[in-house]
């Protein structure tokens, strides 16, 4: 290790993908870039959550992280950004564990408070 630090690169991969396009082929397509990622020593990659159906298409990045941990050695998954008001309050830590258990180094987490508003 290098006693200076050094800039490492990271991804943030937003899952918006055409809409005449299989979603299949598009998340395949993810889960390939996150390994040529991990080859190309990338430090971390933050999976985007949106819910607008159809053309973007990971409503819960933690499965997308799951699958893509069992494919990747070396390279960081993290949310980019779990919104809470989407959520269970006690489902987003146990979907977030559920994902971890295969290693090691963990991963990072972003949460937000979302779109929502709170009305007066």
């Amino acid at each position: 290790m290098s006693p200076y630090r050094t800039l490492r690169a990271g991804i943030f991969l937003p899952p918006f993908h055409p809409n005449d396009e299989d979603p299949l082929l598009c998340m395949e397509r993810d889960f390939e870039l996150m390994q040529w990622l991990d080859t190309l020593d990338y430090a971390e990659a933050w999976i985007g959550e949106h819910h607008s159906g159809g053309y973007e298409i990971y409503g819960q990045p933690e499965l997308f992280i799951a699958t893509a941990a069992e494919r990747t050695r070396r390279i960081r998954l993290g949310t980019g950004v779990i919104s809470l008001p989407y959520h269970h309050p006690f489902m987003v830590p146990t979907a977030s564990s559920s994902s971890t258990t295969r290693r090691a180094d963990g991963r990072c987490s972003g949460l937000a408070r979302g779109s929502c508003r709170r009305m007066r």
